[in-house]
Parts: structure tokens; sequence; C-alpha cells
């Protein structure tokens, strides 16, 4: 499956649209907590641990994305955009990431 944050495939022809398609992913609270409560890795202000749990939201949207498309008959997902919220009361308990692009078939 191709996933491209560009609206067209460069030398390819898309033969089909199937529709909006997208992935979430969601991390909770106490991974936050968990999280900071034994970072040892800051450097410079970053935390690889956080960034790790990050990335591994940013790819499991991508993932559902991309089987929600297969699901379609597409063989590609173009335009997608990445989100990253906050989500719950008191300025966000969770963090949200989501995937979304438009799902197509192109030779």
């Amino acid at each position: 499956m191709l996933i491209t944050t560009t609206p067209n495939i460069e030398g390819k022809k898309i033969t089909g649209y199937k529709g909006l398609v997208s992935g979430e992913a969601i991390l909770g609270a106490n991974l936050f907590k968990d999280l900071f409560a034994g970072i040892t890795d800051i450097i410079g202000g970053r935390s690889g641990a956080y960034e790790q749990e990050l990335r591994k939201a940013k790819d499991i949207a991508l993932e559902e994305m991309k089987e929600e498309a297969r699901r379609l008959g597409a063989n590609a997902v173009i335009a997608i955009d990445l989100d990253y919220e906050t989500i719950g009361s008191g300025g966000g308990n969770m963090l949200m990431v989501s995937a979304s692009g438009t799902a197509v078939i192109f030779e």
C-alpha cells in the first residue's frame, strides 16, 4: 500500500477514488505519568521515550488508515494529513493521533 502526503502519485495514473479513510490512536494520561516518572534519557529538553510513544501512535493510526483503504479495494492513500490533538477535560488528559487521506486505485 503506497501512502503519500501529496495529492497525486507522480508518474502514475489514478483510475479510481474510493473515498476518505482514517485511523486513530489515543495515548492515555497514565501513559504520560509513567513516561515522565521514569524518564532518564532527556537530552536538550527532549524525551526519547515520549517521542517513541508518539511515533508508535502515529504508526498505529497510519496502519488503521491503510487497512480501511485495503477493505475498500484501494492500493494507495493520497493527501494524507496527520493531526495531534489533546482530548479530555482540564487541558487534555489524552493525546490523539489521527491520520486521514483519500483511498485511490492507481496504475
